[in-house]
């Protein structure tokens, strides 16, 4: 396996073309990865070496680009982000690929968009990783307008919110389409409630770097689930986490003894 951009590709979805990819093993067992809020299957999953890692361990690596993001399609509606409905887009790559059910990780948005799939179809999902998202998934992560108006300004020069100026750095830096984003970021927030929460039963790893100031406690979250532990992950923020060797060694032991 290699750090190289994989091979993507197309299906269809509410009349959206949605891209993935799938590597690894086909014979092995399937992990489906849903990025974050202004990311994409590459920027999350193949660059911070997640594809790497979790095919030379033999699994089988699929991962979508969620609408408004990377390759997908990137409609300017504000309704077309709720979670629920992009939970359905991963259901139905699934469905595309014939997999009855998978090892789920989302990481931030990802991990919110993992939570409301298991929640609507709990026998499509062996596992749940939530990664940067903790107690915040229940409580909210603080007020994100600012993003929205940050990713509508003119250029950053124009934007003073420092959370603002960071995602559209981000999002400049990845090319995104800033207009579609704004829309995500509008609708795309729902919470799960703490009832919600309780019914997911399946094994879950919760796991967010210490110096994360949006996800919130990896430990409050799990204590509300069934069959949840709570890792986190030293020295790294909301941003450095995804890719960290304590996340991913936490997330092969996770697996092995399921």
């Amino acid at each position: 396996m290699h750090l190289n951009a994989p091979h993507f590709h197309d299906f269809t979805h509410q009349g959206l073309k949605l891209a993935y990819f799938d590597e690894g093993d086909p014979s092995g067992d399937p992990v489906l990865l849903i990025h974050g809020f202004a990311s994409s299957a590459l920027v999350n999953w193949v660059h911070p070496g997640w594809l790497k890692t979790l095919g030379d361990a033999g699994y089988r690596v699929i991962a979508i680009d969620n609408r408004g993001h990377g390759r997908s399609d990137k409609p300017h509606d504000r309704e077309a982000y709720h979670p629920p409905i992009m939970a359905k887009d991963a259901v139905a790559l699934l469905d595309h690929l014939g997999i009855p059910a998978a090892h789920v990780m989302g990481y931030s948005m990802g991990a919110r968009i993992s939570a409301f799939l298991a929640l609507a179809h709990p026998e499509r999902v062996r596992t749940l990783v939530f990664g940067g998202l903790g107690i915040g998934m229940v409580e909210g992560v603080g007020d994100w307008d600012p993003i929205a108006d940050a990713l509508r300004a003119p250029s950053l020069d124009d934007v003073t919110h420092a959370r603002g100026r960071m995602f559209r750095a981000f999002a400049d830096q990845t090319k995104s389409d800033r207009e579609a984003l704004a829309a995500c970021i509008e609708t795309s927030r729902t919470l799960v409630t703490a009832g919600e929460v309780a019914r997911l039963d399946m094994p879950t790893l919760i796991a967010v770097g210490t110096k994360d100031d949006i996800a919130g406690s990896p430990q409050a979250l799990a204590v509300l689930m069934p069959d949840a532990v709570a890792i986190d992950i030293p020295g790294r923020d909301h941003m450095l986490a995804v890719g960290d060797k304590v996340f991913k060694q936490a997330v092969l032991e996770f697996y092995e003894h399921r």
